[in-house]
C-alpha cells in the first residue's frame, strides 16, 4: 500500500499474519486510523511491553512479528519485533527486511521541516565512509583527525571574529550538535558565575538565564538538567524574537548570561545582538555586574558571515563570550556535528576540562559524551577547504534567492500572509489569510500526499493564537522544486475549498445540550464524521474511495 495521507485525512490499513510457515495462524485484522485525531492500537498488545516502553513508542499495528515478502527467499520464519531472535539470518535477508521498512520513511530531500543537511558531494560521502570506523576520542591513535578538528575550530573562531593574535590557537570543541554545544557553554557560564559569587561571599545557588520564548528546546533541557532558572521573554504578534529591552530588564545579579538567537527556529529571524550588547553594557556599568552574552548561532552562524558581513553579532561585541553553531545545518554536513567556540581561554574555566591518559597520552577533554565518530569532523573540514569563503557565499546566496522566489510566488496566490522576514535564515514562514474553514494543520497533512513534509505549528507565549507553516530552504532545494511545491500548495487549497469546513470549527463550543464534552467524546464525534464522509466518496473511476485505497 502506498504511504499516502489522503485528502480526507482518512486511511485504511490491513495486515495479515497467517503465514503458511508459522505453526499457528491468526485471523486477518482490519483496523482504522484517522489522522491526526485518534490512534487505535491493537487490544492484544502485551501490557508488559507497554510498561517497559517509557521512552520509545512502537507503531506496530499487526502483531509482534516482522514479515518480509522479498526476504522469504532467504528465511522462512518471521522475526520477533521486540526481542532478539534466537538464530542468525543471512545478511541479504537482514538487509532486505530493514530496507523494506525504511521505504516507508519520508524522503529527506522533501523534508522541508528540517534545517539539517541532506546532500553532500560523493567525494565527501566517500571520505566519511572511509573514516566511519574511527573513534574521534582516540586522539593519540588518530592524531590527524584531531588536527583536522583543531583546524575547524580555528577557522570557525576566526570566521566569528575571535580576538586572536597571529599564531594564537582558538578555544573551542566539536560536539555532536548544537544541543551539546549549548550545554557546554551554559556550564562554563554557570561555573564562572559561581566562582565569582563564591569569591565575593555571595549566594550562588539560584542561577538563571534570560532568553526569548522562541529558543530551541535544548535551552529548556539545559535549564532543567543543570538546575538553572530559565527566564523567558514572551513574544507578541508580529514580533517573534526576543525583545532586547525586555531581556535586559529581566537580568539580575543571578543571571549567568543572556542567550541571543541568530536564526530563530520559528521564523529564521536574527535577534538584535548589537542592541542587546549595548543595553547590557550600560546596565553592567550601573549595577557593577558583568553579565555576558552567549549567541546561539545554530542556524545562522554559517549564514551571517557570508550574506550579512557588516552585521555585528559575534565576537566583535565585547560581551559575547561564546558562540555555538551547527555544522550539520548550514555548515553543510550530515547530521551529527556542532561547534562551540569561546572568546578567550579565560572564558572557559579550567576545572571543566578533564585530562585522561589511558588512551596512550595526556588528552584534554570537555564534552558531555565520550566516544563519537570522526566522519562528521572530517566532512566539516572537507566543506571548509572545498568551498572556502567564496563557495559558502555562493551557496547561501542561492538559498536566499530560492527563498525569495518561493516567498513571492506564495504571496501571489493571495492565500497566505508571510510571517518571516526577508533577512535571516533562508526560510519562508507563512499563515493562511482565511482559516475560518480550514487551517494550517490540514494543509500540512494534505501536502504529505505529494511527499512534502511541511510543518505547521503555533507560536510560543504570548502569540499562541498565531499558527504558521514553514519551508526551510537548504542547498538541495532548487527553484524547480520551489515551483512544484507552490503548484502542490494550490492543488491542496483547491481541494480543501471543495471539502466541508473543518469539523472541529463546527464543534468549537465543545458542548452538547449545554454539557461540555470530554476530549474522548469530541474525538469520537470527529472520527465518526470523517468516516461517514469518506464512505460516500469515490475516486475518478467511480470506485468507492475505501476500495480504491485498499487496492493500492
Amino acid at each position: 500500500m502506498k504511504r499516502h495521507i489522503l485528502s480526507t485525512i482518512y486511511t485504511i490499513c490491513s495486515s495479515s499474519s497467517n503465514s503458511t510457515h508459522s505453526s499457528s495462524t491468526t485471523k486477518q485484522k482490519h483496523y482504522y486510523t484517522f489522522f491526526p485525531l485518534v490512534h487505535f492500537k491493537p487490544k492484544n498488545q502485551s501490557s508488559k511491553l507497554k510498561e517497559n516502553m517509557v521512552l520509545s513508542k512502537t507503531v506496530s499495528e499487526s502483531d509482534v512479528s516482522i514479515h518480509s515478502t522479498f526476504a522469504s527467499r532467504y528465511v522462512r520464519n518471521s522475526l520477533p519485533r521486540f526481542e532478539m531472535p534466537e538464530n542468525s539470518i543471512p545478511k541479504e535477508a537482514a538487509y532486505q527486511i530493514i530496507n523494506d521498512e525504511l521505504m516507508l520513511d519520508g524522503n529527506p530531500r522533501l523534508n522541508l521541516a528540517s534545517f539539517v543537511t541532506t546532500w553532500m558531494e560523493p567525494e565527501c560521502d566517500k571520505l566519511m565512509m572511509e573514516s566511519i570506523n574511527k573513534n574521534y576520542v582516540d586522539m593519540d591513535e588518530y592524531p590527524v583527525t584531531t588536527e583536522l578538528q583543531n583546524r575547524c575550530v580555528n577557522m570557525i573562531a576566526r570566521l566569528f571574529n575571535a580576538p586572536l593574535g597571529d599564531g594564537e590557537a582558538a578555544v573551542g570543541v566539536g560536539t555532536v550538535g548544537s544541543s551539546e554545544a549549548i550545554m557546554l557553554a551554559g556550564l562554563a557560564f554557570k561555573r564562572q558565575w559561581q566562582n565569582k559569587r563564591k569569591a565575593q561571599g555571595l549566594p550562588y545557588d539560584k542561577p538563571n538565564i534570560v532568553t526569548g520564548a522562541n529558543v530551541q528546546v535544548c535551552w529548556e533541557k539545559f535549564a532543567r538538567y543543570f538546575e538553572v532558572e530559565l527566564k523567558e521573554v514572551n513574544l507578541r504578534e508580529d514580533y517573534y524574537v526576543m525583545d532586547p529591552v525586555k531581556a535586559v530588564e529581566m537580568v539580575d545579579e543571578n543571571t549567568i548570561c543572556v542567550a541571543a538567537i541568530l536564526g530563530s527556529t520559528l521564523t529564521g529571524e536574527f535577534e538584535d545582538v548589537k542592541l542587546l550588547n549595548d543595553l547590557l553594557v550600560e546596565k553592567n556599568k550601573q549595577t557593577g555586574w558583568d553579565t555576558p552574552i552567549h549567541v546561539d548561532a545554530a542556524s545562522g552562524g554559517f549564514i551571517a558571515p557570508f550574506l550579512y558581513p557588516d552585521l555585528e553579532w559575534d565576537f566583535r561585541l565585547p560581551l559575547v563570550k561564546s558562540i555555538n553553531v551547527s555544522g550539520h545545518k548550514y555548515g553543510l554536513v550530515y547530521a551529527g556535528i556542532g561547534w562551540v567556540v569561546w572568546r578567550t581561554k579565560t572564558d572557559l574555566p579550567d576545572e571543566l576540562i578533564f585530562h585522561i591518559n589511558y588512551l596512550g597520552a595526556d588528552q584534554p577533554t570537555f564534552t558531555l559524551n565520550f566516544s563519537k565518530g570522526s566522519s562528521q569532523v572530517i566532512a566539516q573540514y572537507y566543506q571548509l577547504i572545498r568551498l572556502g569563503f567564496e563557495g559558502y557565499r555562493n551557496v547561501m546566496d542561492n538559498c536566499r534567492e530560492n527563498m525569495m522566489v518561493l516567498r513571492q510566488v506564495l504571496e501571489k496566490t493571495g492565500r497566505f500572509n508571510i510571517v518571516s522576514k526577508e533577512n535571516g535564515v533562508p526560510l519562508v514562514a507563512f499563515s493562511l489569510k482565511d482559516s475560518s474553514r480550514h487551517n494550517e494543520f490540514e494543509v500540512a497533512e494534505m501536502l504529505r500526499r505529494f511527499g512534502w513534509i511541511v510543518p505547521a505549528y503555533t507560536m510560543p507565549a504570548d502569540a499562541q493564537h498565531v499558527t504558521v507553516l514553514r519551508v526551510v530552504i537548504r542547498e538541495d532545494f532548487s527553484r524547480t522544486l520551489a515551483e512544484r511545491l507552490v503548484a502542490d500548495f494550490e492543488k491542496v487549497l483547491h481541494e480543501l475549498d471543495t471539502l466541508p469546513a473543518r469539523v472541529h470549527a463546527k464543534m468549537a463550543s465543545g458542548k452538547v445540550n449545554g454539557v461540555k464534552k470530554t476530549p474522548e467524546e469530541t474525538q469520537r464525534e470527529v472520527t465518526a464524521y470523517w468516516k461517514k464522509f469518506v464512505d460516500t466518496k469515490t475516486d475518478k473511476n467511480g470506485v468507492p474511495l475505501v476500495a480504491s485505497i485498499t487496492n493500492q
